[in-house]
C-alpha cells in the first residue's frame, strides 16, 4: 500500500512538474519559430515556417543592437555583484559563527530582517542621488549586493559552523594571522557552498527585472530582463520576438542549472547533514 502510494505520488509530481515547467518552455519555443502573423494567434499550432533565425536577428538589431549591449551589462552586474558577495557574505558568516558576542543577537536579527522587510525604493533612489550612483552600473552592482547579502551570509554562517574550530586554532599555533586563517584555512573549505551561492545568486541577479527597472534608467543601461519591453506597445505587440527574446535571456541560467545542479543541491544540505 505505501509502495502504490509513493508511486503515485511520483507520477504526481512528473505530471506537475511537466505541466508548471516544460510545457510552458515548450510554448516559448514553439512561437520562437513562428512568424508575426502565425505568434498573434498564441496557440500551440505547428509553426507554418521556421523563422527562428530571422527572428534572433530581428531582435538582435532591434534598437542599435540593444541586446547585446543588455547581455554585456548584465554580465558585468553579475559578475561583479557575485564576487562582492562572496567575499563579504563569506567573511561575516565566518565572524558570526566564530566570535559570540552580546552583539551577536542584534546582528542576526538585523540579517533576518534584510530578508524579511521589502526594499525601499524612494529612499534608496534619493541615498543613490546623493552619491551619485543612481542610473549607474557600479551603483547597481551595490544594490543587488545589499539586496542579496542577508541569504549568502546566513548560507555562509549555517556552513562554517560545521568546520570544527580546531582547524583555526593549528593555523593560529602555526602562526596564522587572522586573514591568512580564513582566505588560506576556511575559505578553500567553503567551496560546496560557495558554489550555491554563486549559481543560486548569479541566476537571481541575471533574471533581475525590478531593481534594474527602478535604478537604471536608459536605454545605455539596459539589462537582458528589460529588453522584454522593446517588443510590446499600449497596442500592439510582436510576440514572435517577445518570445525568441525570452527564449534567449533563459537558455544561459537554464545551462548554469544544468551543468551545477547536483552541486547546488550538495552545497544547500552540506550544512544541514553535518549539523
Amino acid at each position: 500500500m505505501k509502495h502504490r502510494a509513493s508511486l503515485l505520488g511520483g507520477i504526481a509530481a512528473i505530471i506537475a512538474t511537466f505541466v508548471v515547467f516544460v510545457i510552458p518552455f515548450l510554448f516559448i519555443i514553439l512561437m520562437a519559430f513562428k512568424d508575426r502573423q502565425q505568434s498573434a494567434l498564441r496557440d500551440f499550432s505547428w509553426p507554418a515556417g521556421f523563422h527562428l533565425w530571422d527572428n534572433v536577428v530581428e531582435v538582435g538589431q532591434t534598437r542599435n543592437w540593444m541586446m547585446i549591449t543588455a547581455f554585456i551589462n548584465s554580465s558585468i552586474i553579475t559578475v561583479a555583484s557575485v564576487t562582492l558577495l562572496v567575499v563579504f557574505a563569506a567573511m561575516v558568516g565566518f565572524v558570526l559563527a566564530r566570535r559570540r558576542t552580546r552583539w551577536n543577537p542584534l546582528i542576526e536579527f538585523l540579517i533576518l530582517a534584510g530578508l524579511m522587510v521589502p526594499p525601499a525604493v524612494v529612499p534608496t533612489i534619493w541615498v543613490l542621488q546623493g552619491l551619485k550612483l543612481f542610473g549607474t552600473i557600479h551603483g547597481m552592482i551595490l544594490i543587488e549586493v545589499a539586496y542579496n547579502l542577508p541569504f549568502s551570509i546566513i548560507l555562509y554562517r549555517a556552513f562554517i559552523a560545521t568546520i570544527p574550530r580546531d582547524m583555526d586554532e593549528a593555523a593560529v599555533i602555526d602562526g596564522a594571522r587572522p586573514l591568512d586563517v580564513f582566505f588560506r584555512v576556511i575559505l578553500p573549505m567553503l567551496w560546496p557552498v560557495t558554489v550555491t551561492n554563486i549559481v543560486v545568486q548569479s541566476v537571481g541577479i541575471f533574471n533581475d527585472f525590478t531593481n534594474p527597472l527602478y535604478y537604471l534608467p536608459g536605454n545605455a543601461n539596459a539589462t537582458v530582463q528589460l529588453t522584454l519591453f522593446n517588443f510590446q506597445s499600449q497596442f500592439s505587440t510582436a510576440y514572435n520576438l517577445l518570445f525568441t527574446n525570452i527564449l534567449l535571456i533563459t537558455i544561459p541560467p537554464l545551462i548554469v542549472f544544468l551543468f551545477f545542479n547536483r552541486q547546488i543541491v550538495a552545497g544547500m544540505t552540506a550544512g544541514a547533514v553535518k549539523g
